[in-house]
């Protein structure tokens, strides 16, 4: 067959989509939404965030900056999107989510290479049509899930993750809040004096309530069959303050960076506000990922002053995410090993973020391509982000697979000592854009 099959039109089964394309392969691309939802997504366009509007560092002095920048060298069109749809948010890279999952949406609906069917994948297709991709994600649905499990004959795995409230800008009492960047970083887009983030302090009182209050508050509970097992990366917030009492202040209420221009000190603790839209008219609660009830989450944030008349748009909300004891079920180029024209891309492989899950989207398309062409499956240096995510979750390991990020320690060791971490890890960067030249 001279097509390939991809489900799932999020992030890494759109990436996956874009770069069959790319090599000339014709794209059968099935995605349920809007006909069957998620208990997370709120739209039928492809590539919707469901958690935070921020793709993280946009620097190489950060890994998910590094992976960002192997990404745009690859010709993603997330990151593509991404860049066109972005917005204020100091050294991180955030978009208007909805701009960008309707350009994406329009650009591959377009294409004179893809077919799309809007509806529900329930089983693996069979090898006689040809490869396949699947990037379902962490929501996958349940019938192909149990398909999944059967194929790959591991039990899938899971993590509890949330989704931080999203509050109104009008909403928002600046009598008791200021617009600051930690440090006075500030985005070259900026477009408020004083910073891209609203800053919501707290006095010592008010921070300590809060945190009663907050651990205090009852949570939405899980159904009967889940235990709830979180991923560190991405703690509900209630989860934070049941370490201590000052766990969150060095968390997602860290103060530190911040000046508070009326009084020209830092607050003892601070939430900080990111903007959503490109319109500037929704705001996110920047770490608050959340399983509380609406109505606590309605009574606890507004003990924040600069939140106490606060507009709710979105409740955080909490789901299931799904994926694989990879190092069991794949290979480093995202092939099954039971079934080489099946291809894993996304959170499903065990990794985390939505750029990782972008780049194993790539890598799978790519290689979903090469099979049709007669070519052998890419697998990339190890030198490169990208490579050594997919080097990490393929590698087999006495303990289970954890979902990981983008991280500096993945990378292979330099050849030669460094002294400094900075120099170290700048020269770790040059040396993965060069290896990604090779893959060009």
């Amino acid at each position: 067959m001279d097509t390939v099959t991809i489900l799932g039109a999020g992030l890494a089964g759109s990436e996956a989509c874009w770069q069959v394309c790319a090599a000339g392969v014709r794209v059968d691309l099935y995605e349920m939404r809007p006909r069957v939802m998620t208990p997370a997504h709120h739209s039928g366009d492809f590539a919707e965030l469901v958690c935070s509007n921020s793709l993280g560092g946009n620097s190489l002095k950060n890994a998910s900056g590094l992976l960002k920048e192997e990404l745009r060298r690859l010709g993603s069109i997330v990151l593509a999107s991404a860049d066109r749809n972005r917005l204020p948010a100091g050294g991180a890279l955030a978009v208007d989510r909805w701009g960008f999952a309707r350009e994406i949406t329009a650009m591959l609906a377009a294409h004179g290479l893809v077919t799309v069917y809007r509806e529900e994948a329930t089983r693996i297709p069979p090898a006689s049509e040809g490869p396949v991709v699947i990037a379902t994600g962490p929501l996958t649905s349940p019938a192909l899930a149990e398909d999944i499990a059967r194929f790959t004959g591991e039990q899938a795995l899971y993590f509890f993750d949330a989704a931080s409230p999203i509050v109104s800008r009008e909403s928002v009492d600046m009598e008791h809040a200021f617009f600051g960047s930690r440090y006075g970083h500030s985005d070259e887009l900026e477009s408020h004096e004083g910073g891209d983030y609203i800053n919501c302090p707290l006095s010592q009182y008010e921070y300590t309530a809060f945190y009663q209050a907050l651990k205090a508050a009852e949570k939405a509970p899980p159904h009967a069959f889940e235990d709830p097992k979180f991923f560190e990366g991405c703690l509900p917030v209630e989860e934070t303050a049941r370490r201590g009492l000052d766990t969150l202040r060095y968390g997602p209420m860290k103060p530190v960076g911040l000046v508070d221009p009326r009084t020209g000190k830092r607050p003892y603790a601070v939430v900080q506000l990111r903007q959503d839209s490109g319109d500037g008219a929704m705001y996110n609660i920047v770490g608050f990922q959340t399983s509380l009830k609406w109505g606590e989450q309605d009574r606890v944030f507004r003990m924040v002053p600069a939140l106490a008349r606060a507009e709710f748009l979105r409740y955080g909300v909490m789901h299931r995410n799904t994926y694989l004891d990879a190092p069991h079920v794949l290979g480093p180029t995202m092939q099954a090993t039971k079934r080489p024209d099946i291809l894993f891309a996304g959170q499903m492989c065990g990794v985390e973020g939505y750029m990782e899950s972008t780049a194993m989207g790539w890598l799978a398309g790519r290689n979903a391509a090469r099979l049709v062409l007669g070519k052998e499956p890419l697998v990339p240096p190890a030198e490169t982000m990208m490579g050594a995510l997919a080097k990490y979750i393929s590698t087999p390991r006495q303990s289970p697979l954890q979902p990981m990020n983008s991280n500096w320690g993945l990378l292979p060791p330099l050849k030669e000592p460094v002294r400094g971490k900075k120099q170290a890890r700048e020269i770790m960067a040059t040396r993965a854009l060069e290896a990604i030249q090779r893959i060009l």
